[in-house]
């Protein structure tokens, strides 16, 4: 992490809205410039809060729509609604047993994977693909504009300071532990 989060000038949080899987990674990736991509999860949420909607990309379901198909269980939500029924995302599942990465990898978890892709999706990942694709694509037609890009990049930094450890002591124990 020492030497891949300094050199990153994008940062994936791609979580599942509600599963809260963004951490203090995508808050050291904003400290040293990287520009958030993710779903609105986790500390994406404080982020895009500070830097505003032209200094992060957020794409995807909000928790709410999440929790809401997760309620509604089995029928709500379906990988077969999207599988084999969108070409862009037949193509990349069954890229996951084509012969090529079946040669590079572990044909075994590479099976397991496709079928949990293809038949059960317990986190939804091809709920939000096609707009996580379009997303990476708007940011990378962006990041070509070096100028503008270091401006996200400089807003992002400026407004780190808010996750402190400092700032999250005090409201901690202000809102906490109550302690004088």
């Amino acid at each position: 992490a020492e030497k891949l989060i300094p050199a990153c000038d994008i940062s994936e949080q791609i979580s599942l809205a509600s599963k809260e899987a963004s951490g203090t990674g995508n808050m050291k990736f904003m400290l040293n410039g990287a520009v958030t991509l993710g779903t609105e999860d986790g500390a994406n949420v404080e982020i895009h809060e500070l830097v505003g909607d032209e200094n992060i990309c957020i794409f995807g379901k909000s928790s709410e729509e999440v929790l809401e198909l997760y309620k509604e269980g089995e029928g709500r939500y379906s990988p077969a609604a999207y599988y084999p029924c969108d070409p862009e995302i037949e193509e990349l599942l069954d890229f996951i047993i084509s012969p090529a990465l079946m040669r590079m990898g572990d044909p075994e978890n590479l099976g397991r994977l496709y079928r949990d892709m293809s038949r059960k999706d317990w986190f939804m990942a091809l709920l939000d693909v096609k707009e996580y694709i379009a997303a990476k694509e708007r940011l990378l037609s962006e990041y070509e504009d070096r100028q503008a890009w270091a401006k996200k990049m400089l807003v992002n930094v400026a407004k780190a300071g808010f996750f402190s450890s400092d700032r999250a002591i005090a409201q901690y124990n202000e809102d906490v532990w109550h302690l004088k």
